[in-house]
């Protein structure tokens, strides 16, 4: 088992090394020199080459790949070229909005995908299978940014019924604050939800439908267990554990869908703060939000690999 463990940890520390790498050298691709967007107005050359050093970028390529490495595993992200804050800070300050919106939306997503994935097997070609199979085809299909802009367009934009940015209204205390901070979460969540719960209920209703044809589950109804109790405790337990592996591939989506879906709503989020850095080509905070969102996928991943661990002894074994 820590042969396991082991083999898992080195290989989310290797794909972050990857990420972190491949995000590193992409950026200097842009063709743009950032060092013209940190001041305004006419810079000498002897300013602009100030600027390179100040931010190492006069150094090769390689010499910034490495220097980089080092300040990284030091917990430093660099600064931003046009906020001149540290990126730590700045990456702390939409963090929280991020982890808002995805965590939401992957709670819900499990809390309605789950049953709707149970109540599909136990009624095989009954209507509920029927519709649950329909739905959740038809949210695997779907694309999250399209969805967003219907939502905006049609909820905001035409009905009003819905603010079409922002997290939270100005000025707003106590209740009134929570009530306007769930109004503006409202379509961004509703995206991400309708997109993200269709894999959810189509994997698991097969996962049942396979688990409740096996001999235990026959067994349990002839010692005269409930079917709710067969149900949900037997059979979901068991039918959980391929699921898994799909809730830590989902998160990595989720994660990937709330960038895009920040952008549209104008979510003061982190994917927010990657489009408007890409507008600013303001390199150390794309790194810095790319290398977090990189990690946040891994960790996911790691931590479901780790609940298949304790849940399924064949792992242990």
């Amino acid at each position: 088992m820590l042969a396991y463990i082991s083999k898992k940890v080195l290989r989310a520390v290797l794909t972050v090394w990857i990420a972190v790498t491949i995000t590193f050298f992409l950026l200097r691709l842009l063709p743009a020199d950032p060092t013209l967007l940190v001041v305004e107005g006419d810079m000498t050359e002897a300013m602009q080459t100030a600027l390179r050093e100040q931010y190492g970028l006069d150094k090769p390529l390689l010499v910034q790949y490495v220097l980089y490495l080092g300040e990284l595993l030091t917990g430093n992200l660099g600064q931003s070229f046009r906020q001149l804050a540290p990126v730590s800070e700045i990456l702390l300050d939409r963090l929280p909005w991020t982890l808002l919106l995805a965590g939401s939306a992957f709670i819900i997503t499990i809390l309605i995908g789950i049953p709707l994935g149970v109540y599909a097997a136990v009624g095989r070609g009954k209507f509920i299978d029927k519709l649950v199979q329909v739905l959740g085809i038809t949210s695997n299909a779907l694309f999250v940014p399209s969805v967003a802009i219907l939502f905006l367009v049609v909820g905001g934009a035409m009905l009003g019924w819905f603010p079409i940015g922002g997290a939270i209204d100005p000025d707003t205390r106590g209740l009134a604050a929570y009530a306007s901070l769930f109004h503006h979460l409202a379509l961004p969540l509703l995206s991400l939800v309708i997109v993200q719960i269709g894999p959810y209920a189509l994997t698991l209703r097969t996962n049942m439908l396979e688990v409740l044809g096996e001999d235990y589950i026959k067994s349990a109804k002839s010692r005269g267990l409930t079917p709710r109790r067969t149900i949900w405790r037997h059979a979901l337990r068991n039918a959980m554990l391929p699921a898994l592996t799909l809730m830590g591939l989902q998160l990595g989506a989720l994660i990937g869908g709330a960038v895009l879906t920040e952008t549209i709503f104008a979510y003061p989020g982190v994917g927010r703060l990657i489009f408007e850095a890409v507008q600013q080509l303001d390199y150390p905070v794309l790194q810095g939000a790319f290398v977090l969102l990189a990690v946040t996928v891994v960790l996911a991943n790691l931590l479901t690999d780790m609940i298949a661990l304790v849940l399924n002894p064949r792992i242990r074994a």
